[in-house]
């Protein structure tokens, strides 16, 4: 070393000191015409949180309150994306469908029960992300009746890396207005059973 270099005072770590925490701070108020990307939750910048397909789902519950998401994805042992479970499928009428086919009681429902399969997943590309703007995502949701959509990014080699995710919730909040997203009916079963109700 030819240059004169100087030694850094240290200190002792403090009793109670805690670390930095990846956080994104997201805009308060957007508007429809506003970039995309102002409101979509970068896994680059935020950690996403992840539960294996064996877990029940008392335990994913406890994850999302614990971190205060309301999405988990479903990963394998290497980390591959398996699928993804919400707040909403912990509610919705998926853990009592598989107690009664099954036989089991609530807290033995697996995660891998109720979860979204990779298969059936969709993902945004960043590229077309990063020239949209907010009400282009706010129709994308709604024309496709989900409360979440998945933002990939494709590397040199073709395969593709989650790099964020938008919320109908949290677009919500900084629009300070409703998005509505319903689920469109795919089968004519499902149209019988809206038509009942």
């Amino acid at each position: 070393m030819s240059q004169p270099y100087q030694t850094l005072p240290a200190a002792p770590l403090q009793r109670g000191a805690t670390f930095t925490k990846p956080r994104q701070a997201l805009r308060d108020r957007v508007e429809l015409h506003d970039p995309a990307e102002a409101v979509m939750t970068d896994f680059s910048i935020v950690t996403v949180y992840t539960i294996s397909p064996m877990e029940t789902i008392e335990v994913a519950r406890a994850k999302m309150i614990h971190h205060a998401v309301r999405l988990l994805l479903v990963v394998d042992d290497m980390n591959a994306i398996l699928g993804l479970v919400t707040a909403t499928d912990l509610t919705s009428e998926k853990p009592m469908l598989i107690i009664q086919s099954q036989g089991i009681r609530h807290n033995d429902v697996l995660v891998k029960d109720i979860m979204t399969p990779r298969e059936k997943l969709q993902v945004l590309c960043i590229d077309d992300v990063l020239k949209s703007k907010v009400g282009d995502v706010v129709a994308t949701l709604q024309s496709q009746g989900r409360q979440h959509a998945l933002v990939a990014d494709r590397q040199t080699d073709r395969s593709q890396v989650l790099r964020g995710m938008f919320s109908a919730s949290q677009i919500s909040r900084q629009l300070g207005m409703s998005v509505a997203t319903v689920a469109p009916l795919n089968t004519f079963a499902e149209l019988g059973a809206e038509l009942k109700d």
